[in-house]
């Protein structure tokens, strides 16, 4: 895998994208280093990184530069938090990664495919029911 693979990753409406480069396992969020977000911002964004350390039985041997948009905070930090994970089981190609981030939660890997229920065509909202008169 080259360093210049851009590995993206989605919630709800927001989308962060990835570059890894060789380091020793810094994280860059939209420009800040990772100890300056809040605290519950930087646990998300480590936990792909110890369950790697904890299964791989190493250090992590990149970093990771995120640019996230779009969508609210909480958001970007999930998708970025998919996107640490996408590019840990692409660089490795290990599968027991794969699983073990599967088993700890499934969308730390798989991307949130929920979207917003559209209208009904020139009505009301997506759950309510025309109303009908008995008289």
């Amino acid at each position: 895998m080259s360093k210049n693979d851009i590995i993206s990753g989605k919630r709800k409406t927001a989308v962060s994208k990835l570059r890894f480069i060789p380091g020793t396992g810094n994280i860059f969020f939209n420009g800040l280093a990772y100890s300056a977000l809040p605290l519950f911002h930087r646990l998300a964004l480590i936990e792909p990184i110890r369950i790697y350390e904890h299964e791989m039985n190493e250090k992590v041997k990149f970093d990771f530069l995120i640019t996230a948009m779009g969508g609210g905070k909480e958001s970007q930090i999930q998708a970025a938090r998919l996107a640490i994970a996408k590019s840990l089981v692409k660089s490795t190609g290990s599968d027991t990664l794969r699983k073990a981030y599967i088993k700890y939660d499934r969308n730390i890997l798989v991307a949130d495919s929920r979207r917003k229920e559209a209208n009904k065509p020139g009505d009301s909202s997506p759950r309510a029911k025309r109303q009908k008169s008995y008289r």
